[in-house]
């Protein structure tokens, strides 16, 4: 078998996990991933009554879809003749709510190892533990994380006063913050600042952004009015409480501020994914077609991260994939019971899961 680097992975060969820091959280179903196929890969387990718990590297769902592309028209979804990336991330979360999926978001699955019993022990980068008796790893082209700010030492601010992407802007009202980015998330994200923060700064290397033109004539009239100041430069230094960059001309320009938001764009990292012990043909984990089952019993691959004669990346080849995988987690699950096929049209116990009892 050709690994990453094209060194042999044989199946059995999990890495061994750092010591949980707390006693491990069990599920039938660990899902890696809350892209569009992780999603639906968590409706279509609670449609067979597996329980699921999901782990992303993003604050908040959607994968690619959201993070490259949340407003772009998607054309390709069945039943839907458009919608946008962000629209298909809320109408996927609206159809799992049922199911009560516990998301884990902001951390990276770091070790996969298996147990004596046959289960999956996985541990995160913020030290939870997860034993499960199946996994499906749904990331997509890998976990989309944050670009980081190239300073030395930043990183010990990374939550206190220092924010990648947030989720929210309400934990900023009344304070001076300082936006680094040129991209139409950074530019909205300083507009959008100026009506709560006391004061708002948008730091970029360059006076040209790359964002949409309206976008930077918003911009750019809120700092005519004077309520956006805008600077050119590269952050150099930051100690928690101020951030120095230095401009173009070599001179350095200190920025006193309570936090310091960071827009540089999402990238995809294959990650602790390719130190988990699983064979790997160029970043991406061969499957069989029937249970898209790698070469690890119980560890299924879905979505962009997958490959198979014949695989296409799109995503409703990623839903075909996760209902496939379901079923083939039922025999891990459940072992010795026969699992019926129920239709959701006809089914009174699938009705009852999705809380449609009674409807016609």
């Amino acid at each position: 078998m050709e690994g990453q680097d094209g060194q042999g992975r044989g199946a059995g060969a999990l890495n061994q996990p750092a010591v949980p820091a707390a006693l491990p959280i069990e599920t039938d179903a660990l899902i890696v991933g809350a892209g569009p196929v992780g999603l639906f890969q968590a409706f279509q387990l609670g449609l067979l009554e597996i329980s699921c718990h999901i782990v992303d590297a993003l604050p908040a769902a959607g994968g690619q879809c959201v993070a490259l592309y949340g407003d772009k028209p998607i054309y390709d979804i069945p039943g839907t003749p458009v919608t946008s990336g962000r629209d298909l991330a809320q109408s996927l979360l609206q159809q799992v709510a049922p199911f009560k999926p516990q998301f884990h978001f902001g951390e990276q699955v770091s070790t996969l190892a298996r147990e004596a019993d046959g289960r999956l022990l996985l541990t995160t980068s913020a030290g939870k533990a997860f034993l499960a008796k199946t996994v499906f790893i749904a990331a997509g082209v890998g976990a989309f994380v944050p670009k980081r700010i190239a300073v030395e030492g930043i990183a010990q601010f990374e939550g206190s006063s220092l924010f990648y992407h947030p989720d929210s802007l309400d934990r900023f009202a009344g304070q001076t913050v300082v936006v680094n980015g040129g991209d139409d998330i950074a530019l909205e994200t300083a507009i959008a600042l100026t009506a709560i923060a006391k004061q708002v700064t948008l730091v970029h290397r360059r006076d040209g952004f790359q964002a949409e033109e309206a976008t930077v004539s918003a911009m750019r009239a809120l700092v005519g009015a004077g309520k956006l100041a805008f600077k050119v430069g590269q952050p150099s230094a930051f100690d928690g409480k101020q951030l120095q960059i230095t401009t173009p001309d070599a001179t350095t320009v200190d920025l006193p501020l309570d936090a310091l938001v960071a827009c540089l764009g999402i990238s995809p990292r294959l990650g602790p994914i390719a130190d988990w012990g699983l064979e790997l043909k160029r970043k991406q984990v061969p499957v069989d077609t029937e249970k898209y089952e790698t070469r690890e019993r119980g560890v299924f691959a879905v979505g962009d991260i997958n490959t198979y004669p014949g695989k296409k990346k799109l995503i409703v080849c990623g839903f075909h994939e996760a209902t496939l995988a379901a079923w083939g987690a039922t025999a891990i699950v459940f072992p010795g019971k026969a699992v019926p096929l129920q239709y959701t049209t006809t089914s009174t116990r699938l009705h009852e899961l999705l809380g449609v009892a009674g409807s016609r």
